[in-house]
Order: structure tokens, then sequence, then C-alpha cells
């Protein structure tokens, strides 16, 4: 072999560079040069767990061998489930989408994606990207029966389809379990020795700051009170737990019994431009 068919070889070897392949409310791709120096010592030999896994920023920037990721939004959790056991499907149906798209098949497309339930999983998966990477802000929100209103984005020339992407997303999902349960289902799953990194819907900073419409019923106080209780459980059994939220009282005195760091976040997503800027963050850990 040349010297450069060698190279070329152990390039392809390489894992490809993972990232999210949706947007996230909340995502923490800008966040991720702050989270990584938190992570506990020796986390590479552990299993990663995230109960709220949204767009998979941590999880996609460490590629762990060995990984659980869950969330109760079935919509995100199918659309995972395919990218890792049909890339070729969606990448098919993405294409389609993709030489099809207008504003007038948008809604034709989100109205299709609501109102059928039979879609094979694939294909499903396939309307959801499109329709994230077309709506606007590349919110995901639905009404009380669940369906899917977000109206379409003002994008001159969306990039819907990246195949390169979707191929480093799945490989780096090859070996993880996915499963759509509420956090709460951790207290069956979660072992002693797992790092758990959870990222819920975050508390409001203001009363009309709240964005918790991914899925149906949002996350109350109540909701995070019982979170916190999880949190304690996993900790008592050995888990090493992580959390994110917002820097309020609320929740610094739910978790006042553990280490809070404060980290700078981007706030993305405001219907304001003027108002999208650094808020602060906490990050709660028990190690």
């Amino acid at each position: 072999m040349t010297t450069s068919a060698a190279v070329a070889a152990r390039i392809e070897q390489q894992p490809r560079e993972a990232a999210p392949f949706v947007k996230w409310a909340g995502g923490k791709g800008r966040l991720l040069s702050q989270l990584r120096p938190l992570l506990p010592k020796g986390v590479e030999r552990m299993r990663h767990v995230e109960p709220f896994v949204g767009g998979g920023a941590l999880f996609f920037s460490r590629r762990p061998k060995r990984a659980l990721l869950t969330d109760i939004n079935p919509a995100l959790v199918g659309t995972y489930t395919a990218i890792r056991d049909d890339l070729g499907g969606v990448i098919e149906g993405l294409r389609g989408l993709a030489a099809r798209h207008s504003k007038e098949s948008y809604y034709r497309v989100r109205e299709r994606y609501n109102q059928s339930p039979r879609i094979t999983t694939s294909k499903r998966a396939a309307m959801f990207i499109y329709l994230n990477k077309t709506c606007f802000n590349g919110l995901h929100r639905v009404n009380r029966k669940g369906e899917f209103n977000v109206p379409i984005g003002s994008y001159k020339n969306p990039r819907i389809l990246n195949e390169d992407a979707l191929r480093a997303a799945s490989e780096a999902l090859g070996g993880a379990g996915l499963r759509c349960t509420s956090f709460e289902a951790l207290l069956e799953s979660a072992k002693p020795g797992d790092f758990v990194y959870f990222d819920p819907p975050y508390e409001p900073v203001s009363d009309t700051a709240s964005f918790t419409s991914y899925a149906r019923g949002g996350f109350s106080r109540s909701d995070q009170a019982r979170l916190r209780d999880v949190y304690r459980a996993l900790d008592r059994r050995g888990c090493k737990l992580m959390l994110s939220n917002s820097d309020v009282p609320f929740i610094r005195e739910l978790y006042s019994d553990f280490n809070v760091d404060t980290v700078a976040a981007p706030r993305a997503i405001n219907c304001n431009a003027a108002k999208r800027g650094k808020v602060s963050e906490v990050v709660v850990r028990n190690y």
C-alpha cells in the first residue's frame, strides 16, 4: 500500500465527527466548552445516560461506547431510532422532501405528519427532520392534541439534507440504547457508576419566559421537584450526576445539598433578536 493510500485508509477508519442533526430548544452545542471541564474523572469508562436527550449535543461530542438515551417525546426518540437503524430510508425520504420544498409543501407535510399515524418509522423521521429544518426558529412545539403546530420559517435556502452529518450521527448511535420513557424510569435502569446528565425543560426565569411545550403537559414546578427526588435517589445509588437548569432561586433551593456551578449560556430562542444574549445557568453535580 502506498503512503497516500495508507493515510487515506487511516482517515477512513477514524470515526466521523458527530453533532446534533436537529435544532432543539436549550441545545448545549455552544456550552460544551464549559460543560466538558465539569465532567467527572474517569467518565470515559462510564455508561453515558441522558433522560432528556433533546438534540444530544453532549452525547455526540463525547461519542461514548455505551449509552442510554431517553426522552418523553416519541417523535424524537423514533427519529433517533430510525437514524440508528434505517439511515438509508431516512436519507431517501429527506432527499424527496428537500427536492419538493416550498411553503405549500411545508404545510402539506405538516398536515400529513400530524394526521397519518401509519407512516413508516423512517419516513416519519425524515418528515420530523424536514419540519425541524424548515420551521420557525427550529422550534418543536405541540398543541394539546400532540400535533406539531409551528409555522414555516423564513429561510431562503435551508439545508434540509446533510448526509455526512446523518451518517456520523448514525455511527455515534450504534452503541446507544434508545427508549421513550419519563425521567423516573431511570430508577429502574440506572446503575451504580453510570454518568447521568439531566437537561430538563428549564424553570422559567420570569412569568413570560416559559417554553415547555416540546411534549404534551409541559414541565411544572412539581415535575422539577420530582426530578430532584430522582436525582437524590440516583446519588444514593452511586451514579455520577450532572444537571443543567435556570439560575433561579427555586432551582438553587431544590439542589442546595449538591455542588452548584454557574455557566454563561447564549439565549438562542427569542422572538426579539435584541433579547438574545448570554444568561446565567446552573450546573448541579454530586461530585
